[in-house]
């Protein structure tokens, strides 16, 4: 199933995400866009932005799992026939 799907089941409370993933995905958000950085891209390039995206890789991970979870549910759901 796709990305939109579940973040649509998300957003009308077909799944409950949970409190961890959310404090990743904001953080992540916030440390991508704040100025102050544990590796400053102007002065370590590649390794600042190396970090961001260590960050944004350990969220895709989470928000995979949260995914995978949420389809599991759906298949186990009785009379649940999902078309695309």
């Amino acid at each position: 199933m796709s990305w939109w799907k579940f973040f649509q089941a998300v957003r009308w409370g077909e799944h409950k995400v949970s409190p961890m993933t959310w404090f990743t995905a904001i953080a992540t958000v916030i440390y991508t866009i704040s100025p102050i950085d544990l590796f400053p891209e102007l002065l370590f390039p590649i390794i600042g932005f190396a970090d961001d995206l260590g960050l944004w890789g350990v969220t895709y991970m989470l928000l995979g799992r949260e995914k995978a979870a949420w389809e599991a549910s759906r298949m186990r759901a009785p009379g649940v026939v999902d078309v695309d």
